[in-house]
């Protein structure tokens, strides 16, 4: 089944599935700073845009483009920036 998830006022929305590849959602992101916690690890693939990402303990903003991936640790928060909209894909080990 197909779970439709929406935050911060619908700037952000997205499609959650499970299936014997595990739990991932697609989604997208209006432009704008975004933060976000974590209760699992998450690998998250850029699909279309560019997004700034700030990951816990560093101190300066990595860009993350169209087939790149990063990788956020389990129960933590990280901030995002999105200068135009940008879509992608999250898997959740």
């Amino acid at each position: 089944m197909l779970k439709v998830n929406e935050y911060f006022g619908g700037n952000v929305k997205s499609i959650a599935l499970e299936n014997v590849e595990g739990v991932a959602t697609v989604g997208v992101m209006e432009s704008g700073e975004y933060e976000f916690g974590t209760s699992t690890i998450e690998y998250m693939t850029i699909t279309s845009g560019i997004l700034e990402v700030m990951l816990p303990g560093e101190e300066t903003w990595t860009f993350y483009s169209k087939g790149e991936t990063f990788v956020v640790a389990k129960d933590v928060r990280f901030k995002v920036k999105a200068s135009q909209q940008v879509a992608y894909y999250c898997l959740y080990v």
